[in-house]
């Protein structure tokens, strides 16, 4: 069986989708969702399909407790999905191409710090892009510069505000995380 620890800082709309994605897979199993945020309704997502949430702070993932805890696990593949912290280098040295993160645009434009949800959107829409996408993208320690493993591309002519991006942003996600994660996982 293949184990995949989710990592996420909000809504969980996209760790939601790879739960429930995974959720009958008798060969691949969510084994829990870590966030920094007591308040992210990922926990309740995560709820729904019996996956034990974890909540730490700063300080305990930047001084191994985290890596401590990722090590008991043993997982095959570490995604962050609305993660929105700086991933330590401690972790990616541990596991180098076992951690992938998705980005709500087409890197490397809209990538780096800062760059994340509605800020991505909303430079797109006030540069009058014609089409933007998503890419998963495996993690190291600068932000959105990880090889890209998949892009998918979609056309924004007919959006009249950011949010209407977000919303076919979101469809993309939605449709290929778990998708890409199957690939990995079973390649």
């Amino acid at each position: 069986m293949k184990k995949i620890v989710l990592f996420a800082s909000g809504n969980g709309t996209n760790a939601e989708e790879i739960m429930r994605y995974f959720n009958k897979n008798s060969l691949v199993h969510v084994v829990g969702v870590l966030t920094n945020n007591s308040d992210a309704k990922v926990i309740d997502r995560a709820k729904k399909f019996n996956i034990n949430s974890f909540i730490f702070n700063k300080k305990e993932l930047n001084e191994g407790y985290i890596l401590d805890e990722i090590n008991k696990i043993k997982p095959d593949l570490i995604v962050l999905a609305g993660f929105l912290w700086k991933f330590p280098e401690q972790i990616i040295t541990q596991y180098p191409n076992k951690i992938v993160n998705i980005h709500p645009a087409l890197l490397p434009n809209y990538g780096g710090k800062g760059m994340y949800g509605m800020h991505v959107h909303n430079a797109i829409f006030e540069n009058n892009e014609v089409e933007t996408g998503i890419t998963i993208h495996y993690v190291t320690p600068n932000y959105d510069e990880g090889a890209v493993i998949f892009q998918k591309k979609v056309s924004i002519l007919d959006c009249k505000s950011p949010e209407e991006i977000a919303e076919k942003v979101h469809q993309l996600e939605h449709k290929y995380f778990s998708q890409v994660i199957r690939g990995l996982l079973e390649g």
